[in-house]
C-alpha cells in the first residue's frame, strides 16, 4: 500500500493536488536560471550584424522568456500563479552560442524557480524558431537553476544550501 501522507501533491485520497501555502508568510523571492544555445559561425555573424531575416532576434527571445515567466502556472499544472514583481531575460552572445539568464522575483507565499527556469527554456525555443532558416542544428544546452533566495533554503551556483 502507497503511504501517500510522505508526498506533498497527493492528498489522503491519492488524488493530486496544489499545494495549500496559504498560512505560510509571504517574503521576498527570488530566482535565476540559465539556459545556453549552441549556434552555427552563420547565425552569431547574423545576429551580431543585425542581418537575420525575421529581426531582431535576441530582443524577441528576450520578450517571449518575460512573457513565459508570467503566465508558467498555464504551462504547469500544480504551480501557483504568482504576482511577479520583476522578470528580466538576458542575452550574451560568442562564437559558439548564446547564453541566457532569467531573473525573476515577487513578494509571496511560494518561489519563483518555475518562472525563472521557464523563462530560459522558452528564450532559447524562441531563439531556435528565429534563428533555424539559417542553423537548423541549433542545441539548447544547460537549462538550470542557477540561485534562488527567500523561502525556507536559499541556494546559488555552488550548490551549497543554506537552512534558514
Amino acid at each position: 500500500m502507497v503511504d501517500f501522507e510522505k508526498f506533498s501533491h497527493v492528498d489522503e485520497q491519492g488524488r493530486v493536488r496544489m499545494v495549500d501555502v496559504h498560512d505560510k508568510a509571504p517574503s521576498d523571492r527570488r530566482a535565476v536560471a540559465s539556459a545556453r544555445v549552441r549556434i552555427s559561425p552563420e547565425l552569431h555573424k547574423a545576429i551580431t550584424e543585425g542581418t537575420t531575416s525575421k529581426g531582431p532576434v535576441l530582443e524577441v527571445a528576450r520578450i517571449a522568456g518575460i512573457q513565459a515567466a508570467k503566465r508558467t502556472a498555464e504551462l504547469i499544472p500544480l504551480c501557483h500563479g504568482l504576482p511577479l514583481s520583476h522578470a528580466d531575460v538576458e542575452a550574451e552572445v560568442s562564437k559558439e552560442h548564446i547564453q541566457l539568464q532569467a531573473t525573476v522575483r515577487t513578494y509571496a507565499q511560494t518561489g519563483v524557480e518555475m518562472e525563472a527556469m521557464t523563462a530560459v527554456t522558452v528564450a532559447a525555443l524562441t531563439l531556435i524558431d528565429m534563428g533555424k532558416a539559417i542553423d537548423r542544428h541549433m542545441v539548447i544546452e544547460d537549462v538550470r537553476l542557477v540561485a534562488k533566495s527567500g523561502g525556507r533554503h536559499d541556494f546559488d551556483h555552488t550548490l551549497e544550501v543554506t537552512h534558514r
